[in-house]
C-alpha cells in the first residue's frame, strides 16, 4: 500500500500525496472551483484532474521535479529558468479569465493591508523598525496602475516542475485570475534574485525591475505574520526576512 505523505497542511488547506495522486483539501470550495477552471484555461502544462468532490480535488502527479525551494540554492540550469520565464510569458499573454485573482488586489486595499502589517511587525517587535520602514519605502513602487493579465497568483518555484530544461507542469492554481504580471514574476524569483535575468530573458517582454524588487519587499512584509501564525518560519535562511534584509 502506498504511503500517505503530507505535502503541506495548515488551517486553510492541506495537500496529501498517495502514490501518483495528490489530494487537495480546501475549506473554501471556491478555491477548488477556481483551480479547476484556471487549469482548463491556462496555455501551459498543468496536472490532470482525476476527480473532484466538495472540498477535495484529486490530481495526477506530473513528471520532473520542482525548479527549486525558497531558502535553498536551485540546481536547475539557466535554460530551465528561462523556459519557466517563457511559460509565464505565455500565460500572461493568454485571454483573461473572467474573475480577479490574488495578484489583482485593489491598490487602496493593498496599501491598507501593507500599512497594517508594518504596524503589527513593529508594535510586536517581530522585526526592527528600520528594516520595516526601508522595505515599506521600497514596496511603494509596486503600488501603481497596471494592465490586468492572466496570473497564477501563487507562482512559487515549488509550483513549477521541470525535467532537464523543459517545463513539465505548473501546479496550485487556486489563486489564479486577473492580476499584475510583475506580481507573478516577483513571487517566482523571491529569494532567488540571481535568477531574475534568466527568467526575464525567457519571458520575452520588457519588465520594470524596480517594481519586481518592490513586490519582493511587499510580499515579504505581508507574509511574515501569516507564516508565523500557520507554523512556517520566515526567519529561515534565504526566506522572507532575509529577502527584507537584502534591501537594506
Amino acid at each position: 500500500m502506498d504511503e500517505v505523505k503530507v505535502v503541506v497542511a495548515h488551517s486553510e488547506r492541506a495537500t496529501l500525496r498517495v502514490g501518483d495522486v495528490f489530494l487537495k483539501v480546501d475549506a473554501d470550495q471556491a478555491h477548488i472551483d477556481v483551480e479547476v477552471e484556471a487549469m482548463a484555461l491556462a496555455p501551459v502544462p498543468t496536472p490532470e484532474v482525476l476527480w473532484r468532490k466538495p472540498s477535495v480535488l484529486a490530481i495526477a502527479a506530473i513528471p520532473g521535479t520542482a525548479l527549486g525551494r525558497l531558502g535553498e540554492p536551485s540546481t536547475a540550469s539557466p535554460a530551465a529558468w528561462a523556459a519557466a520565464g517563457a511559460a509565464i510569458g505565455k500565460l500572461h499573454d493568454a485571454p483573461l479569465p473572467p474573475w480577479p485573482g490574488r495578484a489583482g488586489q485593489g491598490l487602496d486595499e493593498l496599501a491598507a493591508d501593507l500599512d497594517g502589517e508594518c504596524e503589527w511587525l513593529v508594535t510586536n517587535a517581530v522585526l526592527p523598525a528600520d528594516l520595516v520602514a526601508r522595505n515599506r519605502q521600497v514596496a511603494e513602487a509596486a503600488l501603481r496602475s497596471w494592465t490586468p493579465v492572466f496570473t497564477h497568483g501563487d507562482l512559487q518555484i515549488t509550483h513549477v516542475f521541470v525535467d532537464g530544461d523543459e517545463i513539465t507542469g505548473i501546479i496550485d492554481w487556486s489563486e489564479a485570475g486577473q492580476g499584475d504580471a510583475l506580481y507573478d514574476l516577483a513571487t517566482f524569483t523571491l529569494g532567488h534574485e540571481e535568477r531574475l535575468g534568466d527568467v526575464v530573458a525567457g519571458y520575452g517582454a520588457d519588465v520594470d525591475l524596480d517594481v519586481i524588487r518592490a513586490w519582493w519587499s511587499l510580499r515579504s512584509l505581508l507574509g511574515v505574520r501569516w507564516l508565523v501564525e500557520h507554523g512556517f518560519d520566515p526567519f529561515a535562511p534565504g526566506c522572507e526576512v532575509d529577502v527584507l534584509r537584502a534591501r537594506m
